[in-house]
């Protein structure tokens, strides 16, 4: 895309939040009160907080947010403060941002959001010894979503793996009966 439309033209943008994991307020607090639409991934963890165990919901990656928005509106942002910065991708043209597309984010967000216990993997974590077939659920919530299936030996359940290139993967677990197996 051109740098034109991409100033008009709204996109999911990776971001990095480079303050610490315990921040008072973390970038994606910041960017949802100025009204920009944020995803960030988060499991519950139990921490201690003044000596006591509390259940709290908390950032998979503390760097690692989604915005969507238009450069023309996120540029300003970014640019007074400090602790934020877009992530690059690696090679290629210099400083250009990651944009995930528009339908992979949307799939990936209502994956996470359908699962009760969603598992995050690291790009790096990710291969083709743990991923078998390709798969597409037919039926449910998930209805029409492809990916691979996760093998983990001596498991009784099924896991889509939806992944977000570079970035982050998710498994989430599926029914046996909505998995068909694609060729």
């Amino acid at each position: 895309m051109s740098d034109t439309i991409l100033n008009t033209t709204k996109c999911w943008y990776a971001l990095r939040d480079l303050k610490r994991s315990n921040a008072i307020q973390p970038a994606f607090k910041l960017l949802t009160e100025l009204g920009i639409e944020v995803f960030t991934p988060t499991q519950w963890r139990l921490v201690v907080r003044n000596g006591k165990k509390v259940r709290r919901e908390v950032a998979v990656m503390h760097d690692l947010l989604f915005a969507y928005d238009t450069r023309k509106n996120l540029d300003p942002i970014i640019a007074k403060t400090e602790t934020l910065q877009y992530r690059y991708k690696k090679g290629g043209k210099y400083c250009e941002p990651i944009i995930v597309p528009e339908d992979d984010m949307n799939r990936f967000i209502n994956a996470v959001r359908a699962s009760e216990s969603p598992r995050y993997h690291s790009a790096e974590e990710i291969d083709e010894l743990m991923c078998g077939k390709n798969i597409r659920i037919v039926g449910g919530p998930m209805n029409g979503y492809e990916g691979k299936l996760q093998s983990v030996r001596g498991s009784k359940v099924k896991r889509l793996v939806l992944i977000l290139p570079n970035l982050l993967a998710v498994s989430v677990k599926v029914e046996s009966e909505y998995i068909q197996i694609v060729e």
